[in-house]
């Protein structure tokens, strides 16, 4: 692990995390990226029994609002979403040498040797207001980005479990 980078786990916090795909490409531009995304996601929650409070899922990152799951790390369910998310998407591409895909939607077009960049974001939430600073910071992302002009229009995050949007695409665990 490189210097610096420390993660607080086992303390009962919220973990606010933000992990990008390679180089910031746009991996997940597409609707069809970002809907296989969503529901890899919530097959890990179910699988590792943690909670998702938030999440936005932008064309070339991701922000996650979780708790630690019941047993492993965030670190350890993230690589597994990771992976999952990874090996689905990159399943359309044809090879182009060995260990290397072109991905149909790559914009260099150049081979991609990783589909998502190694390390993530981790912010230990502790509080109510930071929770809920984090929750407007995702929620407001498509908007200050230029994707959408309301934050009901963009399908790929929790703002409409919040306030009452309807077509949320996965379910959001209520806080005990």
């Amino acid at each position: 692990m490189p210097a610096g980078l420390k993660r607080c786990y086992g303390k009962g916090h919220l973990h606010f995390i933000t992990f990008s795909c390679y180089r910031r490409l746009p991996l997940l531009k597409t609707v069809r990226a970002r809907d296989i995304f969503v529901k890899e996601l919530g097959k890990v929650r179910d699988e590792m029994g943690f909670h998702l409070l938030g999440y936005v899922v932008m064309p070339e990152h991701v922000h996650l609002l979780m708790s630690e799951p019941k047993q492993r790390t965030p670190s350890t369910a993230l690589q597994k979403l990771k992976l999952r998310v990874a090996r689905k998407l990159r399943k359309r591409g044809r090879p182009v040498s060995a260990g290397q895909m072109q991905l149909p939607f790559a914009e260099t077009g150049e081979p991609l040797r990783a589909f998502w960049q190694a390390r993530f974001y981790d912010f230990n939430v502790y509080s109510v207001g930071k929770k809920k600073e984090k929750l407007n910071y995702m929620h407001a992302n498509p908007v200050v980005r230029g994707l959408v002009k309301h934050p009901r229009d963009w399908a790929w995050s929790s703002w409409g479990f919040y306030y009452g949007g309807a077509g949320v695409l996965l379910a959001i665990d209520v806080e005990e």
